[in-house]
């Protein structure tokens, strides 16, 4: 991640931005011919189209924050490119998808016995094993290849084309490119990242209004309702509070889980955070930074705590601690309310417990409530 100098916050009042557009044309690089039907689409949004005989697209009612914009189409390389949109429509110049030149012949590949049980354990880690995972379905798990490595107990996972899953509970069908999935049992450390697009699933009036009640429900109190959270200066109002937790090793710690209590000695200073204290604005419009020393100790008071393991215990509410990667100074986030460096972030608590199940367009829109 590029290096921002960092200023002094500036909060918004709320979240009034307008609806924009992105728009273009894509040919192909080698002969400049306009390219038809190639997908178009934000990463992780629900906004997408086709392009025209003339190669021309336009991606309405775009929420503005930052987004990587996907394009593919059968016989050329996926394209992508980060984006940014503040105020202001965003008309991008002529895009040149790469011919894919070789084509490779068919491998066979030996068959992986423990396949069933690899898939079961890379579901419930990716998924989850809530009620949402429980209506939630990968129709094409055939894609999925695994490797695991019984040294270091790590199961790594990827998927050569694009999963096709239904979550029933939220009512999205998600294509979804699996790029990288990591998990180590040993220390429960998760991690996973790929490209998708969402689509509104098909209901009756009845079903569309519970799937927007469970969309809110996990939107409630999840990582991007936090940032969204910072960025309008409304921790409070919205039921957070963030405190300072000091961690030290522990001399006496054995070994144990990712989030074993005993691995540290803890302090929890009880004093609420200022917001201005962690979270800065930097000099690139729509990009934020989360920055602070030992760990982000980050209660939501309108939500019970779904983690029997919180430490230090303050209330039976949701409680989640962050942490920075040593190797990052900040953790950088757009207007969505989105991480841009995910790797640059570790959580715990009750936000370990948000999988795919549970997630959600970065250009969700949260119902708003009057009081």
């Amino acid at each position: 991640m590029q290096k921002f100098l960092l200023l002094l916050i500036l909060l918004f009042p709320s979240f009034c931005f307008a609806q924009l557009k992105i728009s273009g044309k894509v040919i192909n690089l080698n002969d400049k011919k306009p390219i038809s039907d190639a997908s178009v689409f934000l990463n992780n949004a629900s906004v997408g189209n086709k392009t025209a005989a003339d190669g021309s697209f336009i991606l309405t009612n775009v929420r503005p924050g930052q987004y990587d914009l996907i394009i593919s189409v059968v016989g050329y390389e996926t394209y992508s490119k980060a984006v940014s949109l503040v105020n202001n429509n965003l008309v991008l110049p002529e895009i040149g998808l790469i011919p894919k030149t070789i084509e490779l012949n068919e491998v066979k590949i030996k068959p992986n016995l423990d396949w069933g049980k690899y898939y079961d354990l890379f579901k419930r880690q990716f998924l989850g094993t809530s009620a949402n995972a429980a209506q939630c379905k990968i129709l094409n798990p055939d894609l999925l290849s695994f490797d695991y490595d019984a040294k270091t107990h790590t199961l790594e996972a990827s998927s050569y084309d694009f999963l096709e899953i239904e979550n029933k509970a939220l009512g999205y069908k998600i294509k979804y490119k699996l790029n990288q999935f990591t998990y180590n049992t040993n220390r429960g450390f998760l991690y996973y990242d790929g490209i998708s697009v969402f689509e509104e699933m098909a209901g009756s009036n009845s079903k569309i209004r519970r799937w927007k009640k469970k969309r809110q429900t996990a939107y409630l109190g999840s990582p991007m309702h936090f940032l969204r959270s910072i960025i309008t200066n409304q921790l409070l109002q919205e039921g957070f509070e963030a405190l300072r937790l000091i961690r030290k090793p522990n001399p006496e710690y054995k070994g144990g889980s990712f989030e074993d209590k005993n691995k540290y000695l803890q302090t929890l200073i009880r004093q609420p955070l200022d917001v201005n204290t962690f979270a800065k604005r930097t000099d690139q419009p729509g990009l934020f930074a989360l920055s602070f020393n030992d760990c982000l100790y980050v209660m939501y008071n309108k939500k019970a705590s779904s983690n029997p393991q919180r430490t230090p215990d303050v209330a039976d509410v949701a409680t989640s601690i962050t942490t920075l990667d040593e190797h990052e100074a900040y953790a950088f986030f757009d207007n969505n309310g989105i991480i841009r460096n995910p790797r640059s972030i570790i959580f715990e608590g009750d936000w370990t417990s948000y999988r795919f199940a549970e997630m959600l367009p970065v250009d969700y829109e949260p119902i708003v409530t009057t009081k």
